[in-house]
């Protein structure tokens, strides 16, 4: 089975085995192989934002952050590791309760997004985006989340 490990740093109200389950849903769905692992990190915004400034140039918080592992060395015989999902609980909890959706649906969500950016997703161009969204459309009906809980993303400042 995969090894999806949750981490949470500080007090946070998270669902550990529904992120697992979302992180699971995107895996199985592209026959991903069984051994393999990702972490999720729950965090603040202070976390995210520091990330967020390294690693993009964006001194801003954002709801989520993925970073793919490096490929594993050829011969190395140990089961493959997609790369860790960052989100700021805080952020992400005013992002959902702006929005008018359920925490936990919103955090599930995040996952799935993040998962599917290990996977190589990504929504920089509209023909990308269509092609990851129909991805996470899939899982979240997996998962039985409305679409309509996904953001529009246009004009926002961090993507």
């Amino acid at each position: 089975m995969f090894e999806i490990v949750v981490r949470v740093e500080g007090e946070f109200a998270v669902e550990v085995q529904r992120l697992q389950r979302a992180a699971q849903v995107v895996l199985v769905q592209h026959n991903v192989t069984p051994e393999t692992g990702l972490s999720i990190v729950i965090t603040d915004d202070a976390h995210v934002a520091e990330l967020n400034r390294q690693y993009r140039g964006i001194d801003a918080p954002t709801d989520v952050l993925s970073f793919p592992a490096d490929d594993w060395p050829p011969g190395v015989d140990e089961s493959p590791y997609l790369g860790d999902v960052i989100i700021a609980y805080p952020y992400s909890v005013r992002q959902a309760k702006r929005l008018g959706h359920d925490v936990n649906d919103s955090l599930a969500l995040l996952v799935v997004h993040g998962t599917l950016h290990l996977l190589g997703y990504t929504h920089a161009e509209a023909a990308q985006r269509e092609h990851m969204w129909a991805a996470q459309g899939r899982a979240l009906a997996a998962l039985a989340i409305s679409q309509a809980i996904v953001p529009h993303l246009e004009g926002r400042a961090d993507e």
